[in-house]
């Protein structure tokens, strides 16, 4: 894969006030999350306002679990309100879906191992290519189809199952000539998702949503997804990424924000590869180095980093930010950082490019580092 996966192009939103996302293709990658709660009309003005701080800090499409109809309900309204796509994603009932289609919702997410037979799916479809809505094919190891289910106990390959499953529901989809469609293959073990979205990039170019599924709490969800993600997106496979963790949406968007930074630094060996795969993973925004802090600091690098997190990743500016501890890890170790805070005895210091252009009291580190980051 020199030139990496060329997918096709799924547009999501981009009708009445929502704003289009596009998915696929040489666009840049898409970060996504879920909404953690359970919607109701009654905290509809509370997630408006979240999807807001989400958007900022780089969430382009929110996917919301949507259990009834009052659910539905719930979500059509929310839609309504925010410029930002909303996904439904549902299981079991197919009536869900045909209720969540009456809504500017922008994208269905269905599971071919639950939603039922044949009838239902082409029912949703029919629906949903009258409105010009994209609906995700995800498959889950864990909730794969009756038949499928039992050769995987039986010995099957997980990723050959989640492939085959797959497949099945494209072909329900390619007989009603419904070709507006991304598919998700998930697994919560890392060998199974790699080599499932591997089988799945050789044999079909319909774009691809990555994620490790139910990948655990924060550090080991970050580890698991990073392992994944990095070596599928290194080959050009993802168009759009989840990192699912038991954590916040803000720290979800941030990990994808990380990795998809990251692979944008593997080494590649072809050059017009390389400059596709930057372009699709390419992100505006900061760079936070920080020190995980030892006994010599004399700045409290945790405590000013959560207040100031999300208010650099919501900054639109190329720059690197660094909060180092003390002076062994300040100006020198951080000389690359477009501006930086460091504590030096009972002192704090301020610096740009590994320079020192301030010297403060602790109790002025935020209002001082405010003015300088508002003048860069």
């Amino acid at each position: 894969m020199e030139q990496g996966r060329v997918s096709r192009v799924v547009k999501i939103g981009g009708f009445s006030h929502v704003r289009p996302v596009f998915i696929g293709g040489g666009y840049p990658v898409v970060i996504q999350t879920m909404y953690k709660d359970r919607l109701s009309l009654s905290g509809l003005k509370d997630a408006a306002a979240k999807i807001n701080d989400l958007e900022t800090i780089g969430c382009e499409l929110l996917r919301f679990a949507v259990p009834d109809m009052q659910s539905a309900q719930a979500l059509g309204r929310l839609a309504e309100m925010v410029a930002m796509p909303l996904a439904a994603d549902i299981h079991f009932d197919y009536k869900i879906a045909l209720r969540c289609l009456d809504f500017p919702i922008a994208k269905i997410r269905i599971n071919p191992g639950n939603i039922g037979g044949r009838e239902k799916t082409a029912a949703v479809l029919e629906k949903a290519a009258a409105g010009n809505i994209p609906i995700r094919i995800g498959v889950n190891a864990g909730s794969l189809p009756a038949g499928l289910r039992g050769q995987a106990e039986q010995g099957m390959d997980t990723a050959e199952a989640l492939f085959l499953a797959a497949q099945r529901e494209l072909a329900v989809f390619e007989e009603f000539g419904f070709t507006d469609y991304l598919v998700s293959m998930k697994a919560s073990t890392i060998a199974d998702t790699i080599k499932a979205n591997r089988v799945f990039s050789d044999r079909c170019d319909a774009p691809l949503h990555i994620g490790v599924t139910e990948a655990g709490p924060l550090a080991a969800g970050v580890v698991r997804n990073t392992a994944a993600l990095l070596a599928l997106l290194s080959e050009g496979i993802g168009d759009t990424i989840r990192v699912s963790l038991s954590d916040t949406m803000e720290n979800e968007v941030i990990a994808a924000r990380e990795i998809l930074a990251a692979a944008a630094q593997l080494p590649q060996q072809n050059a017009a590869g390389s400059a596709a795969r930057m372009s699709k993973l390419k992100k505006r925004g900061v760079s936070i180095i920080s020190c995980p802090r030892c006994g010599r600091h004399g700045f409290d690098t945790h405590g000013f980093t959560g207040r100031w997190l999300h208010r650099l990743y919501a900054l639109d500016r190329d720059i690197t930010v660094a909060v180092m501890g003390c002076e062994v890890n300040g100006p020198q170790e951080a000389k690359c950082a477009d501006l930086g805070i460091t504590g030096a005895g009972d002192k704090v210091l301020i610096f740009r490019h590994g320079k020192v252009t301030r010297t403060i009291n602790a109790c002025e580190a935020d209002s001082v580092f405010e003015e300088e980051l508002n003048r860069i």
